[in-house]
């Protein structure tokens, strides 16, 4: 019984932390553009490996853009592909190709944006990955909202796009609910958290910390732990924009070995936050699905563990899904949520999974084996 009721405890707390998300959600402020004309100059930094299939759609997209010409620029930083991504990126004109060339580092993204960096010549980095798709008036959003709130870092949003296979509807449910918490913590400046597929901080402020220095012998992290200092240098300028208009769209991915390496490579950045804050909320999720999994093994010898389970779980969805309903309404996804009841064993597998494997296990990316 004593971890039945360590499993309430957890419960909670995590339903305190859940509901702090929620406001912290509903107080974000949908960003309106104005009719004033941006004039920030931008660099779109993109690091790519082996990105044929999809380079090209996003570049299109770029090309796209209701942004004056003569304001942006964009960088391709091609990270040593063995396909066609380099010829892909030559058929565009206006996109400047930088190949890196250095071996044997410890993050080849980390470098890739900060040799991209180092070619720009916009004030503003905005980064987005390969893989993803932006909307027309992206950039003329971000500057429009750089200028408004003079901010030194924006976090915005991202979506993943699903061909309702079960695979890659769980992966859309499951980023829409960190999508949410990113806004949330960003708002109530509770943690740093965001995705680096869309992504925009000062150029003067990436050199004034050093950029990656200090964490760039962690193979991930380009995005969250750029953030983490970066708001610790410039406290109180970190912010979120919340637009339809700046909606990127991210690919899913298409197999559960690269899904588990993926979410794994996200979990690996977790033991080199110095936030507190943040590490106090991702250890109190991960121990509460433990204890949840717990509670269902130690069921087979007390079977009336499984009621005491039982309504930990409908508490558990209850409370998700008062969070997540006004997240997927602002993405337009409500129709997934009638499967979220249903995903709840596999989340909560795969966030014990993932999350021990993220801190003492090894994962593949983009080819390469990474511990």
């Amino acid at each position: 019984m004593l971890l039945l009721y360590m499993t309430i405890g957890l419960l909670v707390i995590y339903c305190i932390l859940i509901l702090y998300y929620k406001l912290g959600w509903k107080e974000v402020r949908p960003f309106a553009l104005n009719t004033q004309q941006p004039v920030t100059k931008i660099s779109v930094i993109i690091a790519a490996r082996n990105e044929e299939q999809n380079i090209g759609n996003l570049l299109t997209s770029l090309e796209s853009q209701t942004y004056p010409e003569e304001f942006f620029e964009v960088i391709v930083v091609d990270d040593h592909s063995t396909d066609n991504t380099a010829t892909v990126v030559q058929n565009f004109a206006s996109v400047k190709l930088i190949r890196l060339q250095l071996e044997n580092i410890n993050s080849y993204k980390k470098k890739a944006i900060e040799t991209g960096i180092a070619a720009a010549t916009g004030d503003l980095i905005v980064t987005t990955d390969a893989d993803c798709v932006v909307n027309e008036n992206w950039l003329k959003i971000i500057a429009a909202f750089k200028e408004e709130t003079n901010a030194i870092f924006i976090a915005a949003p991202v979506v993943m796009q699903n061909k309702f296979t079960l695979l890659q509807t769980f992966q859309s449910l499951d980023f829409l609910v960190l999508q949410g918490i990113t806004a949330a913590a960003v708002q109530k400046r509770m943690h740093n958290m965001c995705n680096g597929a869309n992504l925009a901080y000062e150029r003067k402020a990436f050199v004034e910390v050093n950029g990656f220095s200090g964490v760039d012998h962690i193979a991930s992290g380009d995005d969250m732990l750029l953030m983490q200092k970066i708001s610790q240098r410039f406290p109180g300028k970190i912010f979120y924009l919340l637009s339809k208009g700046a909606i990127v769209t991210t690919k899913a991915t298409n197999a559960w070995k690269e899904f588990f390496s993926q979410r794994i490579r996200w979990a690996s950045k977790a033991t080199n936050y110095n936030d507190i804050k943040i590490l106090s909320a991702l250890f109190a999720v991960y121990f509460f699905n433990c204890s949840i999994v717990a509670l269902f093994i130690a069921g087979f010898w007390m079977h009336n563990l499984w009621w005491g389970l039982a309504g930990v779980l409908m508490l558990k969805i209850l409370i998700e899904f008062l969070f997540i309903y006004p997240v997927a309404k602002f993405y337009n996804k409500q129709k997934l949520l009638s499967l979220f009841p249903l995903f709840q064993p596999l989340h909560i597998i795969y966030t014990v999974i993932a999350g021990w494997l993220g801190m003492f296990g090894s994962f593949e990316w983009k080819g390469r084996r990474v511990k």
